[in-house]
């Protein structure tokens, strides 16, 4: 079965099925990714794999019904029953709420039938030698690095019984690097996404990394309150994505989100924020390209395995400030009479100034620079309010300048709530979000002026 390619794999599912309609998603994937601990590699290693997944949509006097099965390393053996697995959980549902006629007349991929995209350790050809720098200088400088780079590269095949034969192929790069004091009392974190890892330079984090641990070196003390302070991109990303993972149709005309209006309806329509900001998703972003046709595995909120293979247009959900789009399925656009916003694969933030995190931090008199937010849980789906920790340095600034390190907090803040607050934002730049790295990488944000972000309590993590 490794040997055969998966656009060969999709088309026997589908001459297998005898559903009334059926869509095969076929998954390749490879991985390669470097380890490293105290100024020195420990681990390196590459993978691959094979995920199938098969939807089988049988109609009914009710309404169809659809029947989903994913399975791993499936060999030639395993493909027919596979496919009947999925038959019989469809025929054992009842009528699926979000059926609609599967997708048609989408061109088919001119790539189909090649064979898929690999990464492997020759994308860390160029990184690896600068790590090696970075280690050397930063033992120098009596710094440890940790970290990790990780690699990926995923071929989709997406194949359905009305003729659909898409494809779509998304690598997708990460580096984490943390620098600590021989002592382990003073850490600082960096993150950057990448899609090759030609654009990253861990000698350039290092160097960062080295000026926030000399901040470090001066400890202050201070409560829980409420302080002016700068978001760096990471931390904007990190808030903004679970806000747009809150952010379905549905949910919000039942009244059940931020996004519901009083009464009944949508906030759509009414602003946001007092800065012209623009968040918006574009699967053809410059280095943030992402896939350019659903790809659903199973149907949720705001995906649907009936919309596989639609188009995924460039949209804007908040417009100059004004909320101007909620994502939905074609089931959940009908249901809620709003347009067609198909759930996204990045997310960009544009609309604030030029200025850099820097200049944001030199025009401050007082405040609190942060690194990163982690462990982000929800408190309250009415309001979005999200609580969390801060990690890895808050650094006070004073008249311009960052005159030392600060104890951790706990926040409690809605994201939606601080676009309404947020007095300034910076340049747009990619980043990586530090909480959800795991699951989005691919986003712009810019540095956010709060003038009263709330740190509910103080935290004694690092």
């Amino acid at each position: 079965m490794s040997r055969t390619k998966p656009h060969e794999i999709v088309e026997r599912a589908l001459e297998l099925s005898a559903a009334d309609g059926c869509v095969v998603i076929a998954d390749e994937e490879s991985s390669a990714n470097l380890r490293w601990a105290g100024n020195a590699l420990t681990t390196n290693g590459v993978t691959r794999g094979r995920n199938l997944t098969v939807i089988a949509t049988v109609d009914g006097g009710q309404g169809t019904a659809s029947g989903v099965v994913s399975r791993s390393a499936v060999t030639a053996a395993d493909l027919e029953p596979l496919v009947r697995a999925a038959e019989a959980a469809a025929r054992a549902a009842g009528p699926a709420e979000d059926a609609q006629p599967l997708v048609t007349g989408t061109p088919a991929s001119p790539d189909f039938t090649d064979a898929p995209d690999e990464t492997s350790s020759a994308v860390f050809a160029d990184f690896a030698p600068a790590l090696g720098e970075a280690f050397a200088r930063a033992r120098a400088g009596g710094r440890e690095l940790y970290g990790f780079a990780n690699h990926e590269l995923v071929s989709t095949y997406v194949g359905t019984s009305t003729g659909l034969r898409l494809r779509h192929d998304q690598p997708n790069g990460t580096l984490e690097l943390n620098a600590k004091s021989p002592d382990r009392l003073r850490s600082a974190w960096a993150g950057r996404a990448t899609r090759d890892f030609k654009d990253v330079d861990p000698t350039v984090l290092d160097a960062e990394l080295a000026v926030r641990l000399g901040w470090a070196e001066r400890k202050v003390e201070l409560p829980a309150g409420r302080y002016e302070t700068l978001l760096p991109p990471t931390a904007v990303a990190d808030l903004l994505i679970y806000q747009m993972w809150s952010a379905a149709a549905r949910d919000a005309v039942e009244g059940r989100t931020v996004f519901s209006k009083p009464g009944g309806g949508t906030r759509i329509g009414e602003r946001l924020s007092r800065l012209p900001l623009t968040l918006r998703s574009d699967p053809n972003a410059p280095g943030l390209e992402s896939a350019p046709f659903v790809i659903a595995h199973s149907s949720g909120d705001d995906a649907s395995v009936f919309d596989n293979g639609l188009p995924v247009p460039a949209t804007e959900w908040i417009s100059g400030g004004e909320l101007s789009r909620l994502t939905t399925t074609r089931h959940s656009a009908g249901l809620t009479g709003l347009p067609l916003a198909p759930a996204f694969g990045n997310l960009i933030l544009e609309g604030g100034g030029d200025r850099s995190l820097e200049e944001m931090v030199a025009s401050t008199e007082r405040g609190l620079l942060l690194t990163c937010l982690w462990y982000i849980r929800e408190v309250d789906p009415a309001t979005l309010l999200l609580t969390g920790l801060t990690r890895d340095g808050v650094y006070l600034v004073e008249n311009g300048q960052v005159t030392g390190e600060v104890n951790n907090f706990r926040f409690n803040e809605s994201p939606v709530d601080l676009l309404s607050r947020a007095t300034e934002a910076g340049r747009t730049e990619k980043t990586l979000p530090r909480e959800w790295g795991d699951w989005f990488t691919r986003a712009a944000m810019p540095a956010v002026r709060i003038p009263d972000f709330n740190m509910s309590s103080v935290s004694k993590g690092v």
